[in-house]
């Protein structure tokens, strides 16, 4: 061990000789040379010693994205149209930076809930078609012919009409059918309020039976409109129309028909005379011809009647006045038929006669008139 005493003189000695050494030094004014390396120097432009290592949790995130200045949009147009004058659909965003960075040059889809523009405007959906071997009827189906010309010539409008009053007409019958002669008594019943009506004719024969006709419809500028014509002997057959799709149908199977307004059935058909004489007689000089589509219950024709000089009748009911009209075959088996229409009764039929091609032959004369 060393005594205390000497070691503290060492320790004197050693501090005397240091502050000998560096106050030698200083007094000298000597200055580093260039080629000595300063320390304190380095260290006083040595960057900053990296930030400390981030927790786990601050390292699973994703560094926070530098916002990047976006460019002011365009206005957008009021209403944008395309080529097509149909609505472009507007594109969906993409991000800001994807946008400035490489604009896309393909037009981007429409979004999910918009439909895609199409190139054309849809065409309006088109009507039912009829069948084929059906012509399509385009205007009225009314064609009044003065006297003198030779073509029957379409109405371009729709011709007066006055409808006459609700009324029942009985009728004496007298006839024949295959040769057998024979007498009955028939009905008509025409009811209407305006808008609807209806009539029935029916002709009861002793040992033949009935058989009896209808037509409903509507009333319209043009007249009488039928919905549906029946046809009644043993069994019924019947005719419906649909003015809408321009065609009548027949429960017999038959081919359907085109019709236009105006058409009618082979009883609403002398009804629809009754309306057209009376709202203009003076239109219906001697030798006018009035053609009206007219459908059976098997199928659809054009009745021409041509309008004759008055006459004078003798019958049941008494001596009426009545103009004539007569529609005669056109082909070997039509019908002849025959209507008086009396002014005195708002030119209701007060004469009727249907002949077959095979001779067969019905007539009404008119009994009596009633309220209905």
């Amino acid at each position: 061990m060393i005594p205390r005493r000497p070691l503290l003189l060492i320790s004197v000695v050693v501090l005397t000789l240091h502050a000998l050494v560096l106050g030698g030094a200083m007094s000298h004014g000597a200055s580093p040379s260039a080629d000595t390396p300063l320390a304190f120097a380095t260290r006083t432009i040595a960057a900053p010693p990296p930030p400390p290592a981030p927790r786990k949790a601050e390292a699973d995130q994703p560094p926070a994205a530098q916002p990047v200045p976006r460019k002011k949009p365009r206005p957008k147009p009021a209403t944008p149209t395309a080529i097509t004058g149909e609505p472009v659909a507007d594109s969906p965003q993409a991000p800001a930076s994807a946008q400035e960075a490489a604009p896309s040059t393909q037009p981007a889809p429409p979004p999910d809930d918009s439909p895609a523009p199409e190139e054309h405007p849809p065409a309006p959906e088109a009507p039912a078609e009829p069948p084929p071997d059906m012509p399509i009827v385009q205007g009225s189906a009314i064609a009044i012919t003065p006297p003198g010309m030779a073509e029957d010539v379409g109405s371009t409008q729709a011709p007066a009409v006055r409808i006459p009053a609700p009324v029942r007409l009985g009728f004496d019958v007298s006839g024949q059918s295959k040769g057998f002669q024979y007498s009955a008594r028939a009905e008509l019943l025409w009811q209407h309020d305006g808008q609807q009506y209806q009539a029935r004719q029916e002709i009861s024969v002793l040992f033949l039976g009935s058989r009896a006709q209808t037509s409903v419809g509507e009333i319209t500028p043009l007249g009488l409109q039928p919905l549906r014509f029946g046809d009644r002997s043993r069994s019924e057959q019947a005719a419906h129309f649909d003015f809408a799709q321009g065609r009548v149908s027949f429960s017999a199977n038959t081919p359907a028909a085109a019709i236009a307004p105006g058409a009618q059935d082979r009883l609403s058909v002398f009804l629809q005379l009754s309306a057209l004489l009376s709202a203009a007689p003076q239109r219906f000089a001697v030798g006018t011809r009035i053609g009206i589509p007219t459908v059976s219950a098997r199928a659809a024709d054009t009745w021409t009647f041509t309008v004759e000089a008055e006459e004078t009748l003798e019958l049941p009911i008494g001596t009426l006045r009545a103009v004539p009209l007569q529609r005669l075959p056109r082909r070997d088996y039509d019908q002849k038929a025959q209507v008086w229409l009396a002014p005195e009764f708002s030119y209701l039929p007060v004469r009727i006669r249907i002949t077959q091609a095979n001779g067969d032959f019905a007539e009404l004369s008119l009994r009596s008139r009633a309220e209905p």
